[in-house]
């Protein structure tokens, strides 16, 4: 039966007209021959109306067959009689109708699901041979573990990251490659999921030590807790990372040194003016504690003087993307604002050009503006720091304005070691300084309100095909 009503679902059209004829044959057949009673055999033609037509309509034609079967049936209408029998001949066909279409509805819904569940595998098969082919061809170290921190899967950059052979890993305990991940609770020691990074040390099979950045997360499975973890050598990004520190500090350094340096000549030229006005009298000229003042004094200038000569070498600017710098100086700046409840606004053009700068010392100079622009505005409100972009005549200006008090004594702003500044009130002095070895410079700018600093770079040029930032 449910192999046959399956055939009629394909031929819908085909099954009414088919009813339609099979009705009338019946009907005609119940006309003709009055001495039997036909009407059962209108289940033949509801059967296959079930197959092709909504439930409203089954019903229709199951009254339709129910009239024609009282018409034409042998027995004369009594109300007392016919009409139960109509009544149970309706709901009969009715019945028979439905049951087909039932057959039917559940037959497409099967359908449906299995296509459905079809689409799925094949979406999961298809998703599972890519990851598989992530993961082989990752030249990020991929591992899986147990809880216990047994490796159950490492791909090949895997093995490469911790020198070891093909398949070497699998087996091992995490521990003895990252013993931080050998500590990370497994999901049936907690109910806590992590789902985190962190920065440790890795060992390799060989002993050797490196800087790993480890991404990891813990989850359960059927067969129990996992761990899966991607593990990445940073251990050129902590050299690059050491090495650009040092030559900030160096920078630093020099041009400290240099300043100093400056003031001791000064200082120095000062005394021996001194002591040649005093040689002059001729009262001191034989005293050997004043020859010997003036030989320390002249000795002391040159010392200056070549400190000043070796510290100011080598310290050049580099033409860089001004775009590109400011979009680093986000990234740190404005974490460090929210902390303090500051809002930044940010005023950029569209175009920046490429200018004459150190990526590193800008960046340096633009945190210590933010910082001291941060203590100045504590216990202020609104708290609110502008950094405003303009180029105009081959020079580029970065303005960092604040809404905080303002400085009473601007004259001594870029004076290194002066009273009442925080720490040491050098962080001006050798951001200016910084500045103007790179051949720009650093200014303080009036305003009625707040305070603004003018950093000042030359214009290097726009990249050819420029595009809006």
């Amino acid at each position: 039966m449910r192999k046959f009503l399956y055939g009629l679902q394909r031929t819908s059209r085909n099954a009414v007209i088919s009813a339609a004829v099979l009705t009338a044959v019946i009907a005609f057949v119940d006309w003709r021959i009055l001495s039997n009673y036909f009407g059962f055999l209108y289940l033949f033609p509801m059967l296959l109306l079930g197959t092709a037509l909504p439930p409203w309509q089954i019903f229709l034609s199951a009254a339709f067959c129910t009239v024609l079967a009282d018409i034409f049936g042998p027995f004369p209408f009594h109300p007392a009689v016919s009409l139960p029998q109509d009544v149970l001949l309706f709901l009969v066909l009715g019945g028979m109708g439905m049951f087909s279409h039932g057959v039917i509805v559940n037959r497409r819904m099967e359908q449906e699901n299995r296509r459905r569940i079809e689409e799925e595998i094949a979406a999961r098969r298809e998703a599972e041979e890519q990851l598989e082919f992530l993961i082989r061809t990752s030249p990020v170290a991929i591992l899986v573990m147990k809880g216990s921190g047994e490796i159950l899967t490492g791909n090949s950059a895997a093995h490469r990251l911790f020198r070891a052979g093909p398949g070497e890993l699998i087996g091992n305990n995490i521990s003895r490659y990252i013993p931080a991940l050998g500590h990370v609770p497994s999901a049936a020691e907690t109910s806590q999921t992590f789902r985190t990074e962190m920065q440790c040390r890795g060992r390799r099979s060989n002993g050797d030590i490196f800087s790993a950045d480890v991404f990891f997360s813990t989850y359960r499975t059927g067969k129990g807790p996992r761990l899966a973890a991607l593990v990445v050598d940073s251990s050129e990004d902590l050299r690059h990372r050491a090495e650009a520190g040092l030559d900030q500090l160096m920078a630093g350094s020099r041009i400290l040194v240099a300043a100093v340096s400056h003031e001791m000549r000064n200082v120095c030229s000062a005394i021996a003016v001194v002591h040649q006005n005093l040689a002059r009298n001729g009262g001191l000229a034989e005293n050997q504690d004043f020859t010997a003042l003036g030989s320390l004094v002249e000795t002391l200038n040159k010392i200056a003087s070549l400190e000043l000569r070796q510290s100011t070498s080598g310290f050049e600017a580099k033409m860089v993307d001004l775009a590109e710098i400011l979009d680093d100086a986000r990234i740190v700046l404005e974490p460090y604002c929210e902390e303090s409840d500051i809002q930044m606004s940010w005023e950029i053009p569209r175009r920046l050009p490429y200018v004459w700068a150190d990526r590193h010392s800008l960046l340096q100079v633009l945190l210590n503006l933010t910082k001291n622009s941060r203590r100045a505005m504590e216990g202020t409100a609104p708290k609110m720091i502008t950094i405003a972009v303009s180029v105009d005549a081959g020079v580029a200006e970065i303005r960092v304005t604040d809404t905080g008090p303002g400085i009473s004594s601007p004259e001594y702003l870029f004076q290194p070691l002066q009273k009442g500044a925080e720490a040491t009130g050098l962080g001006l002095f050798l951001s200016r300084a910084f500045m103007r070895s790179l051949g720009g410079d650093l200014r303080y700018e009036p305003r009625p309100t707040g305070c603004c600093f003018v950093i000042q770079m030359a214009v290097a040029g726009f990249a050819e095909g420029d595009q809006a930032h």
